[in-house]
């Protein structure tokens, strides 16, 4: 539990000081809290309070957060996720406004905070409440759950820039398959939901052949595997792929870009795989083809609502719910590496209450 015994500094003393004694105490509430120690890095649960909670100018009550690449790592203590400790992981959560100093946020909306280096620089979603800036949130959309929100989260935010993206580019249902790389993971289920409901043809590229049923079940309609996507290309291919997305990079994106088709687009966003890309100027002076990159961290907000938006109509409840697995928060420590892993189908949504 954290110490009581430290001085206060005011209202900036949040970061410096954990508890702040002239300020009444609430309740206390449970978050996951990562600590560097001596031992190196450790995370455990914790109570906490409101005054334990950062600058802000709104607090939620957390009703759900979700599990991302990202959060695996900083709960791994991995590629240096996390900026500073003490932190409390967890780049998405929604939840109710308890109380705010911004005119944009009343007592009792339902908001939604995706990235904005939440969960690395700020504290994030894997508390029970937590004290955001109003700059960050979102409305959540009046016909999604809290917990579909989160089922959704950065991963599908990320999947839905990417398909908007694509639309943008004119890329239509007609123009042939779209492949999109990483399909059994967050990024990739949703991508392929949302791609096969507004009528494309979807290609899924995965490295579990146990996961085509589940992928068909999402509107895929035929399968590539990893390793015949992870073999070195020729420079061009056989034209293949009208569109893609890509959440792998490195040799798969460069394979993905020798066979996309005259003035097609490839909308990528991540690296799994890793950073590099072996490829070569021919797809894009000789075929025009278009490599867009999609960053959900800092999108501005006039783009996340409308991706909301899009989200709330485009992507039905069910489907949602078939890729949509809950992890109690006091399991999360055991559980979060298994998305380093691939080990995660779709999505996990992390309830903080249990």
């Amino acid at each position: 539990m954290i110490g009581t015994g430290q001085a206060c500094h005011g209202i900036g003393c949040r970061r410096r000081s954990l508890v702040c004694h002239d300020e009444a105490m609430s309740d206390t509430f449970t978050a996951l809290v990562l600590r560097e120690t001596d031992d190196g890095h450790v995370g455990a649960l914790e109570q906490l309070t409101d005054a334990d909670l950062p600058d802000g100018d709104v607090t939620v009550d957390v009703a759900y957060s979700s599990l991302n690449y990202k959060d695996g790592l900083a709960l791994a203590g991995k590629n240096r996720i996390v900026r500073s400790y003490p932190m409390v992981p967890g780049i998405d959560l929604t939840g109710t406004v308890v109380a705010s100093d911004s005119p944009d946020w009343q007592i009792g909306d339902e908001v939604i905070s995706t990235s904005f280096m939440v969960g690395e620089r700020y504290w994030g979603g894997y508390a029970q409440r937590q004290r955001l800036r109003s700059e960050w949130l979102v409305r959540r959309p009046e016909s999604m759950s809290a917990r579909t929100a989160m089922a959704i989260g950065t991963a599908g935010l990320t999947a839905m820039l990417c398909v908007m993206e694509l639309e943008s580019a004119g890329v239509e249902p007609g123009d042939g398959p779209i492949v999109v790389t990483g399909a059994a993971g967050g990024v990739g289920s949703v991508a392929v939901a949302l791609l096969a409901g507004l009528g494309y043809e979807v290609t899924a590229v995965t490295g579990r052949p146990e996961t085509q049923e589940y992928l068909r079940g999402l509107g895929a309609s035929a399968f590539l595997t990893r390793a015949e996507m992870s073999e070195p290309p020729r420079p061009l291919e056989s034209e293949t792929w009208a569109g893609a997305i890509d959440t792998v990079g490195s040799t798969m994106l460069a394979k993905v870009l020798a066979q996309m088709k005259f003035r097609s687009t490839v909308a990528a966003c991540g690296l799994a795989g890793g950073a590099d890309l072996p490829t070569t100027v021919m797809p894009f002076i000789i075929r025009a083809v278009r490599l867009q990159g999609v960053e959900a961290v800092m999108a501005p907000i006039p783009m996340r609502e409308a991706a909301w938006a899009r989200l709330a109509t485009d992507l039905p409840a069910d489907v949602v719910d078939a890729i949509t697995e809950v992890v109690p928060l006091s399991e999360l420590l055991d559980r979060g590496p298994a998305i380093l892993d691939g080990q995660v189908r779709g999505r996990w949504v992390v309830d903080p209450s249990i």
